[in-house]
């Protein structure tokens, strides 16, 4: 299980929170290409390594949160909120 440290709320249980989705991604423009937006919302990729993603703390401050997640080992390196800008850990 994962244990996500919420920035309002601390550290807390995977359970409290539902996964949203991809936070690298770029929602398409208004009025964007159809194929645009089927990549958008259908076309997914299997990274492995550090991967931004988006939580939202159902169980806790409903807040969403932006969490830097290596998808290999699971190891939380960042977590802020959604205007934050995270950085993966330098290697070594």
């Amino acid at each position: 299980m994962l244990r996500i440290p919420c920035p309002w709320c601390g550290e807390r249980d995977e359970v409290e929170f539902r996964y949203q989705g991809d936070a690298g991604r770029t929602r398409p423009a208004a009025g964007a290409a159809a194929n645009q937006v089927e990549d958008y919302l259908y076309l997914r990729d299997n990274p492995r390594g550090w991967h931004l993603e988006w939580w939202l703390h159902t169980a806790g401050c409903r807040q969403l949160i932006k969490v830097l997640r290596h998808t290999v080992t699971h190891e939380i390196a960042a977590v802020g909120g959604p205007a934050d800008s995270l950085s993966p850990p330098e290697p070594g």
